[in-house]
């Protein structure tokens, strides 16, 4: 049986993979009392299959044991060192020949929307800043900027596919390709994927070389 590994599951926790998240969300209702604080239930709970771990402090996964590797809408809420240290990360946890399958907003397709319609729209710039997730439309105050603490809602730094690529190809990995929904060889990422976070997104899939 294979070893699959989801970081940045949020909700998505099947079975055969193991699943694990860094929200805070998680860990405030994961701990006896804490939990039932109006704060930890303003949130959907998180599925007893996924638990806590952090892919930038080092995920509990030994080393070149993972077949395959996967997160969806993960990537961008990291800085820049930190998806840097993600994606050393993840080669880390692979076995020689295991494939790494990811999808992230992908800040050209954004632009191009942007730029197609800021001429008619006078609109655009808002629907920029909100589909990028890099502005702020209130100021939080009272329970919504605590809720703000446990949440890591914002991006901090956006990736094209290019970009993404070349620190790919820099972690380590092999085999580089912009991906599609559904379009992986390795069935059990059907498990992990929902189309609607693929639309307008950026998907790629990876390889860490053969020993």
């Amino acid at each position: 049986m294979s070893i699959n590994i989801q970081y940045g599951a949020g909700l998505c926790g099947p079975s055969n993979w193991r699943n694990f998240d860094s929200s805070p969300m998680l860990r405030l209702q994961r701990m006896p009392l804490l939990n039932l604080l109006p704060l930890a239930r303003r949130g959907a709970p998180y599925p007893k299959t996924v638990v806590y771990g952090d892919v930038v402090k080092g995920l509990p996964v030994d080393s070149g044991s993972a077949d395959l590797a996967y997160c969806s809408h993960t990537l961008e809420h990291l800085s820049l060192g930190d998806c840097r240290i993600a994606l050393k990360e993840t080669f880390r946890i692979l076995k020689p020949g295991g494939s790494f399958r990811a999808v992230l907003p992908d800040i050209r397709f954004i632009c191009r929307q942007y730029l197609d319609s800021c001429d008619t729209d006078p609109a655009a710039a808002l629907k920029f800043i909100r589909d990028t997730h890099m502005g702020l439309e209130e100021t939080p105050y009272g329970i919504e900027k605590l809720r703000r603490l446990f949440s890591r809602s914002f991006h901090l730094w956006m990736w094209d596919y290019p970009a993404m690529s070349a620190e790919l190809t820099t972690a380590g990995f092999v085999s580089v390709r912009r991906a599609q929904f559904g379009d992986s060889a390795y069935k059990d990422f059907s498990e992990v994927e929902s189309l609607h976070r693929w639309e307008g997104a950026l998907g790629f899939e990876a390889l860490k070389p053969n020993a």
